[in-house]
């Protein structure tokens, strides 16, 4: 592996480039300061102007979306994972068809696997700029996103059309759509019903879990977080695993899939074969299936990252509610 190669799987999160353009609510008062971030695969952008730092896919994608105080991402529903993690800030999760079946608060460190086949959107509650780490089930986890009918038709009145195709077009830039295109249909009352409205006593204690616990259960070894066997139940077409100071001795790693590391807390020594960097929160590392590197803390103090792994699991439908 040449330096270059090393560097290219490797993405800081200072260098991360915003899309303020991605979803149909772009123009929505309210919704119309989110930037969104496609940093491993296409992600869910609608804009073309979505810049995509690694076109790999290797089974998931991963993004991120950063928010000013007060704005809000709008109703959606996915078929697919929507795993987050809050990096920066303090973040409100709500649901269903207006939002108003259940929400929880989640603050720096934790995470929540949100169960597919429901509306779910997120503000940042906080007082500063935020970020959300996303982790997307699927190679094309663009295909599987459906706004809530309320959404399209505020777009259509500050200009934003969607397209059956998945691509947006603003009317107020004299865009329209094109021939043999029409707009993406609003669901029907019957459609509707297909949503579920979990409550938050059906969510929270099996789709979120809190940093401090997760600290707790990563002294030895690494905490499993979403997966068949983990704190999670799912199988998402990935797992999740959550590693602190102690979870890895030094001696080098190997994985049969790829395999995304993302800091959170702390600094970490990243070594693949004579090249080392370190690896410092909101960078996204990529590493390939079988490669050897060692991962260890290089300071002194706090120390935890999330890593995330592919396996042989279709991404689909939330597993635990699939079952039932």
């Amino acid at each position: 592996m040449t330096p270059h190669e090393f560097q290219s799987r490797i993405v800081r999160y200072g260098d991360l480039m915003p899309c303020k353009t991605a979803f149909i609510d772009a123009h929505t008062p309210g919704s119309d300061q989110k930037e969104n971030f496609t940093i491993i695969g296409g992600g869910v952008s609608e804009s073309p102007d979505q810049h995509v730092h690694i076109n790999d896919t290797p089974g998931f994608n991963i993004g991120a979306a950063g928010q000013p105080p007060k704005c809000r991402n709008s109703l959606h529903s996915h078929t697919t994972a929507e795993v987050f993690f809050v990096l920066k800030g303090r973040w409100r999760f709500f649901w269903g068809r207006w939002g108003t079946a259940g929400e929880v608060i989640l603050e720096e460190g934790d995470i929540i696997n949100i169960p597919t086949g429901i509306f779910r959107g997120f503000e940042n509650i906080g007082t500063d700029y935020g970020m959300i780490m996303a982790v997307l089930g699927g190679d094309d986890a663009g295909g599987g996103v459906t706004w809530a009918p309320q959404v399209i038709e505020d777009a259509a009145a500050h200009g934003l059309v969607l397209g059956q195709n998945g691509k947006l077009y603003d009317t107020k830039k004299g865009q329209s759509l094109p021939s043999g295109v029409n707009p993406m249909p609003v669901l029907d009352d019957e459609a509707l019903k297909a949503y579920p409205e979990p409550t938050a006593e059906d969510v929270v204690p099996n789709y979120v879990a809190r940093y401090w616990d997760m600290m707790a259960m990563s002294q030895k070894s690494p905490a499993k977080i979403v997966g068949p066997d983990a704190m999670l139940v799912d199988k998402p077409g990935f797992t999740i695993d959550f590693l602190s100071r102690n979870s890895l001795s030094e001696t080098e790693q190997r994985h049969e899939k790829h395999t995304v590391l993302m800091p959170m807390r702390g600094h970490w020594s990243f070594t693949v074969g004579d090249m080392k960097t370190s690896l410092n929160p909101g960078d996204t590392v990529l590493i390939n299936p079988k490669e050897v590197y060692s991962l260890t803390p290089s300071m002194t103090g706090e120390a935890s990252l999330f890593r995330i792994f592919g396996n042989e699991d279709e991404a689909g439908p939330t597993w635990v509610q699939n079952s039932q």
